[in-house]
């Protein structure tokens, strides 16, 4: 297996575009967490014409609720949460800049338009390794709507952050291409 690619958040347009599926990766720097709850809120924000609590250029978003850190920790365990459960905000947020997500699972068609008409790639974190994705999680500051508990808008400051490439800019899907050989024709 080749080493895994080092790279910086948030993205600019090159890195997103470099990202293919299957590339493993290692994020150092600041992405966003948000949750359901989060993700509609910001398309109500922008439903009402008002401006967006972070400026999304660029951002990276890690679908996450964390549970509450324990002394001396940024975060408790901090997992993927299943990206279906974003798709219905994702695309809206990709216009507005976003550059990249990280959760689990597969996404809708039209969430993949969306990454490909805006540059940006879809990178799997491992679900059951909350406690290890927690240990790069090195500060979390809440940025708005701290009443969604975990689900709130938050910024984590993150060193060597494991992820997967699995649908790059372009729309190549890993988890299509890993499922062909086993498929019977």
């Amino acid at each position: 297996m080749a080493e895994p690619k080092r790279i910086r958040a948030p993205f600019d347009d090159e890195t997103a575009r470099s990202l293919k599926a299957g590339d493993s990766v290692l994020i150092t720097g600041k992405i966003l967490a948000a949750r359901d709850a989060a993700h509609k809120r910001m398309c109500e924000c922008l439903d009402r014409g008002e401006k967006l609590p972070v400026d999304l250029k660029g951002q990276v978003v890690y679908y996450v609720g964390p549970s509450p850190a324990q002394p001396g920790k940024a975060v408790g365990s901090a997992g993927p949460t299943t990206s279906g459960r974003m798709d219905a905000y994702a695309p809206r947020l990709l216009d507005e800049g976003l550059k990249g997500m990280i959760g689990k699972g597969y996404r809708k068609p039209e969430v993949v338009e969306a990454m490909k008409r805006n540059g940006a790639p879809y990178l799997a974190a491992v679900g059951g390794a909350g406690a290890l994705i927690a240990q790069t999680i090195k500060k979390y500051t809440v940025l708005a709507w701290p009443e969604l508990g975990p689900e709130a808008l938050a910024e984590m400051e993150v060193e060597d952050f494991p992820a997967i490439v699995v649908i790059d800019s372009d729309g190549t899907d890993y988890y299509e291409a890993g499922q062909k050989p086993y498929r019977k024709i």
